[in-house]
């Protein structure tokens, strides 16, 4: 009898925050991107001269948890969902752990788009989501062997998502979105007149 599998799996975690804890308050989370972004002349500075829509946090601050316990508390609740998703992974972690590596802020205004990239040197990446505004954009994940397909035909429209090239995921506000650092990944533009708010974050190995 013949037989078709999928081998090579590509895991996306996708929970709400508070699933394994105390809800941290997106409100809160929110005022505290918002007043890190006007304060932060450094990130502005970054983004200016880099054409970087909105305003990202990525170049200028290192330490959001200790300037703000409210991050304090966005990473405790991020350290249960990453050690939930390795271990759907099946990582061997040995006597090491996963810990959080950097955690920034994005801002982003009505036209503005993140481009399609991976984050190296990391394992696990993420977002979670503050404010997600009606037309606000859905994260866009590519399949990772789209480069060695060559002369493969394009898929069937409505094809199982498994064998879709590219695939968005809808996120809600208060939602956190797992998957592995090497999967690329980008923002469509934003066709919200408000700004889409998020905080991503990268996790190690040590």
């Amino acid at each position: 009898m013949s037989q078709i599998r999928s081998l090579f799996a590509t895991r996306l975690y996708h929970a709400r925050l508070s699933e394994h804890g105390p809800a941290v308050d997106t409100s809160e989370l929110e005022t505290s991107c918002w007043s890190i972004a006007e304060d932060d002349e450094a990130g502005q500075e970054w983004c200016d001269e880099n054409n970087y829509p909105g305003y990202t946090s990525y170049a200028s601050l290192t330490d959001l948890p200790w300037r703000f316990p409210i991050f304090a508390d966005l990473v405790a609740a991020i350290d249960k969902h990453v050690a939930a998703f390795a271990e759907d992974l099946e990582f061997d972690l040995g006597d090491k752990t996963l810990v959080v590596e950097d955690i920034w802020i994005n801002l982003l205004p009505e036209g503005g788009t993140h481009s399609s990239h991976i984050h190296p040197h990391s394992v696990i990446s993420g977002t979670t989501y503050v404010s997600m505004p009606d037309g606000a954009s859905a994260l866009k994940l590519e399949d990772p062997r789209l480069g060695f397909m060559m002369a493969a035909p394009a898929r069937r429209k409505g094809c199982r998502e498994e064998l879709k090239t590219f695939v968005y995921e809808a996120p809600a506000v208060g939602d956190v979105l797992l998957w592995e650092s090497w999967l690329r990944h980008e923002v469509p533009p934003n066709t919200s007149e408000d700004e889409r708010i998020s905080v991503s974050f990268n996790y190690k190995w040590e």
